[in-house]
């Protein structure tokens, strides 16, 4: 085959005029330099690449061999690697890694990139795709979700929330420093949870993503949020939608105009147009949000299982509940297929309830009608 001139092909990537003296670890790094650029020329986000870059080189390590070397059975035995720790992989982590190791062995058996060529003239080898559907997690699980991760209940979500309160007047008890930051902590989650957000689209909010809703004009610039940050397909930008605000959430909606108006000026942000800022005057990270859950999650006595997320299943399975509808709610939380709202939903038995009783009046009473 002639030789093509794509990003990450190996004449492109190997200098003719180098001799490693040991060879095997200098091609293997020249493999995953080619295969960064490759996916540079895809437009995917520098995080990502090198997220799966990382992947690889770990799996190389645990194989303790190169690509050209590799057989299926090591997939096999990595992926029960990664199930017999003390804290599993989630099948979903485990479908990722699995996809971004199937994207690797494509990328190195094309024989456009001519890596095959190289291997078979240097080593008397050469990689083969050692992913395949029966050695897969796709194979093996349809929904990959923990079972533990399900929504908050009424009574549960009311104790987080409580707790989230009470850290503020603790803290002021003592007279400490903090208190600040945690009224912002605090409205942080009730706005997560009043608008299904994600962690990284409520981080990301700016003070212009706040919105008016024309059909409820009291609400002011609280109507709605403006999410720029959404779940992005792998390579494509992230994905826009606008969350209305609902009636049922109105504390939610005062909360946030208290926050906008009296607690974040005392953060002095200047300029910055975050939302959510620190007492540094930076956007609060992802990783704090997880970090401080967890600490009031734990303060509040709430089951382990119960994760930042949960409160967007919350979100969803209480909008269910309310009436609103299936595709309504769907676009709310920004999901493409319905099914995915069907998963986060977990309704109560008591709105279960509800239902059967209004079927069963329905359907008897006109049975009893003369």
């Amino acid at each position: 085959m002639p030789r093509i001139d794509l990003p990450g092909a190996a004449h492109l990537v190997l200098d003719a005029k180098v001799v490693h003296l040991d060879e095997a670890p200098a091609i293997f790094e020249k493999m995953i330099e080619g295969w960064g650029r490759q996916q540079q020329s895809r437009m995917l986000s520098a995080g990502t690449i090198e997220g799966r870059l990382l992947l690889i080189k770990r799996f190389m390590e645990f194989v303790g061999q190169y690509p050209w070397q590799w057989t299926s059975a090591d997939v096999e035995d990595w992926t029960s690697s990664l199930l017999s720790r003390d804290e599993p992989c989630a099948h979903s982590t485990i479908r990722g890694y699995q996809n971004s190791l199937r994207l690797f062995m494509e990328y190195v058996t094309d024989p456009r990139y001519a890596w095959v060529e190289q291997c078979e003239k240097r080593f008397g080898e050469y990689p083969v795709q050692i992913c395949h559907e029966w050695n897969t997690v796709e194979h093996l699980s349809e929904f990959e979700a923990r079972p533990g991760v399900r929504p908050l209940t009424y009574e549960e979500l009311q104790r987080f929330f409580d707790r989230c309160d009470q850290r503020v007047t603790d803290i002021r008890a003592r007279k400490r420093k903090g208190a600040t930051a945690a009224l912002r902590d605090a409205q942080l989650y009730k706005t997560i949870y009043a608008w299904g957000l994600r962690r990284r689209e409520a981080v990301r909010l700016d003070l212009v993503d706040l919105r008016a809703n024309p059909y409820k004009k009291d609400w002011g610039r609280f109507g709605s949020l403006h999410v720029r940050y959404g779940k992005a397909v792998k390579g494509s930008a992230p994905r826009r939608r606008s969350v209305l605000s609902l009636p049922e959430f109105d504390w939610a909606i005062d909360g946030l105009r208290h926050y906008v108006s009296e607690v974040r000026p005392a953060f002095e942000p200047d300029k910055h147009p975050a939302l959510w800022v620190t007492e540094r005057r930076s956007r609060v990270a992802e990783t704090y949000l997880d970090d401080r859950f967890t600490e009031i999650r734990e303060e509040a006595g709430l089951p382990r299982e119960l994760h930042l997320h949960c409160l967007r299943h919350s979100y969803v399975t209480h909008l269910i509940e309310f009436g609103y509808d299936e595709r309504f709610v769907q676009e709310q939380v920004g999901h493409s297929y319905a099914s995915t709202t069907a998963i986060y939903a977990g309704v109560s038995g008591d709105y279960k309830n509800g239902v059967i009783a209004k079927a069963l009046d329905r359907v008897y009473k006109k049975e009893d009608q003369p």
